[in-house]
């Protein structure tokens, strides 16, 4: 069986003993504070089992999306080093709540094993509870005497408090439980060592698949139990352990859940499993963990650094270190087996494929960002192991520990992990000690290593950037600086045309140039008032004069946006009111963003006005009117306004343009018709009251009219070169709308003839009223007839349908709610059918659909839905 059939047969089987099959719950809880993440199937369900629900159905059935990664249930250093523990895994469970108890639990459980699933009862071991003294707990003698009906005593085995008593917590509902062992070693082992010894031994072909948990008691705060009105049953068994179990293999890795995984994985990564025992633990571990990054996305929680997406943020990045470090992958892969876990789970798991971009895309930028820190932190790693070595030390520091975590985002257990691999520890009470550090000096999220000042010469700094775009200058001190695993140099400049980032303008770059070789200036930011320039190396003789000269193209496009903020700020005062104020502002080469004020969405008319406003002004070509060294009040009187939060001296620096007046520190155009033209791109809401316009100017003016004149001339081009493009498209659309309610009216009328004459022409076939059709319709058109048939012909009706429309085949069943109850299931119809083309579907009992790649095979698919009831 494969694994889809083999979830499928578990919740069929609890379906015809009269369950509600329910849908997984979401593996990322964000309702329940004592849990981050689903790990076990009665997560869903604890509200009723603590009688805070009402219980909607006495019976349910489900397999359930669970992670276990951290807390009580701790599977992650397993993961990847055995066969069988998982970091997300399904459970498909049972349960029953005040309706069944011990009797029928097992012997379902039995039934299905053993009767449905043909597992071999001379492999099965089970555990009952064998009572505990101090709280007069006996030996569940119930459910052994159960047992007895199937198993010999001597497989039935006295299981401790610790395995065979389940409590969901320190208060609560509680009981006995019931394993169910199986032993899946080859003969010749089994011959040798009795598997009744190796039950609950930790080994990796003697496990447990299933637990019956009875829960009959209920524990008070006192630590007293007291029996529950209304027992509960709660079982939860492997899906993986069962896969591998009825698959016939050693390993849950081996199964079909997870080999389409690993074969992918060794295309991308070039490895071959099964050669090398620490290749092979790496793409387990990453089969594993892209199962749980992947569903962990689907329910909404993204990797980061709090809570629950910091749990999903090691996984992550141990299955990038497991790919790094065994099988050379020094670029995002991970992310490419997204399309092969969609085609695996599906369509048991839908969400899978309706989020697959988004899934594709975080994972990539995860792997990417932790690629970057990755290989630094592994070869400081490997230093300090080395020296510790030559010291004689086996434990690493906290201290280097907490490093990796800060500087390299290294989680602490991966830490451990490449310890632990080269027979290292680390001191974990020095590693809290420095957390608890980092929290004191208010939680910065990279270290910064900061050196002193080294003075050159002593002096001033001079900005002559309004007036000059180069200068002659000197050093007169610098520093050393690491952050975020950077390291560069900062300069202080005796004249700097270089303007400082500030204002919302961004800091100018460029070079020192020299007779001994040239030095790149990176950014230039203020810092206590001082234009500091931020260097990647020093020059080879800090001493020397040298030429300080700027990028005059991006400091061009600079002010032209910088400008523009001007000219719009009026114009937006002009337009909405002198309630318009500057809220804040940014300016780049690129492009420029003005926060302002104002109290409502701006509507098209008022971005028009606003534009051409603007527009008007650099027409104009206005002469920049600087005044420096302005006192305060008589700039006001200017009408310029003193904006918020900024600090103004006694004197200031006055920009006006024309009637613009305002109080500004950075570079301006020398006249607005420089700046060619602006075009304001988005207009958007950032907080209450507060809007921000975004806007490009001259050079990406430009490149916009292009983009949108070239695709006015191909319209036109696709109309017959319309001189009224607006008035032929309005018409062409007009027509297709037109068109689409004709054949709207035609494809219904077409519907209704076929329904009748697929009725009047319908075959018996024991009983039961058949109708079989193959056309080209759409699924939707399929659709629309199967129900219009199914309102006329109510009772024994078996409707299928097989369509190839462009190009695709698609199978319709529809069945009566006779039929259904009788045992038929449009679903196990449909996708059994589905396999002649090639395909897969789902739906519901009584109607389903399937959709495929081979086209020729639609008669035969339609042929094999027949067979259901033949």
């Amino acid at each position: 069986m494969t694994s889809q059939e083999i979830r499928q047969s578990f919740l069929d089987f609890f379906a015809s003993k009269g369950h509600k099959i329910v849908p997984s719950a979401p593996m990322v809880i964000k309702d329940d504070p004592t849990l981050m993440f689903t790990n076990a199937g009665m997560n869903q369900f604890k509200n009723i089992i603590l009688g805070n629900d009402p219980i909607k159905y006495s019976r349910v059935a489900d397999s359930q999306k669970c992670l276990r990664v951290s807390g009580k249930h701790n599977d992650l250093e397993e993961v990847g080093h055995d066969t069988y523990h998982h970091t997300m895994f399904e459970m498909l469970g049972n349960w029953s709540f005040g309706d069944y108890f011990k009797k029928e639990a097992i012997e379902w459980a039995w039934e299905y094993l053993v009767d449905v699933l043909k597992l071999d009862t001379d492999r099965l071991y089970v555990t009952v509870f064998e009572g505990y003294a101090p709280e007069g707990l006996e030996r569940d003698d119930e459910a052994a005497a159960i047992w007895e009906q199937f198993l010999p005593k001597s497989r039935i085995i006295n299981g401790n408090k610790k395995d065979n008593f389940w409590e969901m917590g320190d208060t609560g509902p509680c009981g006995p439980c019931s394993e169910i062992h199986i032993d899946i070693r080859d003969n010749e082992d089994r011959a040798k060592i009795d598997g009744l010894t190796l039950v609950n031994g930790s080994h990796p072909q003697v496990i447990e698949i299933w637990n019956n948990v009875f829960m009959q008691y209920n524990r008070k705060a006192d630590g007293s139990l007291e029996g529950l009105p209304a027992k509960v049953i709660d079982t939860g068994m492997g899906f993986e352990r069962l896969c591998m179990a009825l698959q016939g293999v050693q390993s849950n890795y081996d199964t079909d859940v997870f080999t389409p995984i690993i074969k992918e994985i060794g295309l991308i990564c070039h490895s071959t499993y099964g050669v090398n025992e620490q290749t092979d633990i790496a793409m387990r571990v990453i089969a594993d963990h892209i199962r749980t990054i992947a569903f962990s996305i689907t329910d909404g929680q993204l990797p980061s650094n709090a809570k629950a997406g910091y749990v999903i943020r090691r996984i992550l990045r141990r299955a990038v270190r497991y790919g790094y470090t065994f099988l050379n992958q020094r670029s995002a892969f991970m992310y490419k087996l997204i399309p092969v876990l969609c085609e695996n789970m599906g369509e048991a798991y839908p969400e899978l494929i309706s989020q697959k971009t988004l899934i594709e895309k975080v994972i990539k930028e995860e792997e990417e960002s932790f690629l970057r820190t990755l290989e630094t932190g592994i070869r400081l790693l490997d230093k300090v192991m080395d020296e510790s070595k030559k010291e004689g030390q086996t434990e690493v520091t906290g201290k280097v520990a907490f490093t990796l975590y800060d500087t390299f985002g290294f989680p602490l257990d991966l830490t451990e992990l490449i310890l632990r691999e080269n027979k290292f520890t680390v001191n974990i009470e020095d590693f809290t000690a420095e957390m608890l550090k980092q929290k004191e000096r208010a939680r910065h999220a990279a270290a910064t290593e900061t050196g002193d000042w080294i003075t050159v010469r002593e002096g001033d700094s001079n900005f002559v950037g309004y007036d000059y775009t180069s200068c002659e200058t000197t050093i007169l001190r610098y520093r050393k600086v690491k952050q975020k695993n950077q390291e560069f140099f900062q300069l202080v400049l005796s004249n700097t045309p270089f303007y400082a980032e500030m204002g919302g303008q961004v800091g100018d770059s460029g070079q020192l140039i020299s007779e001994k070789g040239n030095i790149d200036i990176i950014d230039t930011k203020k810092e206590n008032n001082l234009a500091v320039h931020f260097a990647t190396k020093l020059p080879e003789d800090i001493t020397e004069t040298f030429t300080a000269t700027i990028n005059t193209e991006k400091r061009k496009a600079t002010e032209c946006n910088h400008t523009a903020t001007h000219l719009l700020h009026e114009a937006l005062r002009t337009v909405l009111g002198t309630h318009v104020e500057q809220k804040g502002s940014y300016v780049s080469p690129d492009t420029l963003r003005f926060d302002f004020s104002h109290y409502q969405k701006l509507t098209k008319e008022e971005i028009r006005l606003v534009e051409q406003l603007a527009n008007r002004k650099i027409r104009e070509n206005l002469i920049l009117n600087e005044r420096r060294d302005t006192p305060i009040a008589e700039a006001q009187a200017l009408g310029a306004m003193a904006l918020f939060g900024e600090k103004y001296g006694e004197t200031v620096r006055v920009i006006q343009f024309g009637t613009s007046t305002e109080l500004c520190g950075g570079t301006h155009v020398q006249a607005t018709g420089e700046i060619g033209l602006v075009r304001i791109t988005s207009e958007t809401s950032i907080a209450a009251g507060v809007r921000r316009l975004e806007a490009i100017t001259a050079k990406g003016v430009e490149e916009l009219l292009d983009i949108q004149q070239d695709t006015i001339t191909e319209a036109r081009e696709l109309l017959n070169n319309t001189p009224d493009l607006l008035n032929a498209i309005k018409k062409s659309v007009d027509e297709n709308s037109e068109l689409k309610k004709q054949l709207e009216v035609f494809m219904h009328e077409k519907i209704m003839s076929l329904r009748d004459k697929l009725i009047a022409e319908a075959d018996f076939k024991n009983g039961i009223k058949t109708i079989h059709y193959l056309s080209d319709l759409s699924a939707d058109a399929i659709k629309t007839l199967a129900f219009q048939i199914r309102n006329i012909v109510t009772e024994k009706l078996f409707f299928v349908a097989g369509s190839v429309y462009e190009g695709k085949p698609s199978l319709t069943v529809l069945l009566s709610d006779d039929l259904v109850a009788g045992g038929l299931s449009a679903v196990n119809i449909a996708r059994d059918a589905a396999k002649e083309i090639q395909g897969g579907g789902g739906g519901q009992p009584f109607f389903a659909s399937a959709g495929g790649k081979n086209a020729a095979g639609i008669q035969k698919a339609v042929e094999k839905a027949l067979e259901a009831i033949r």
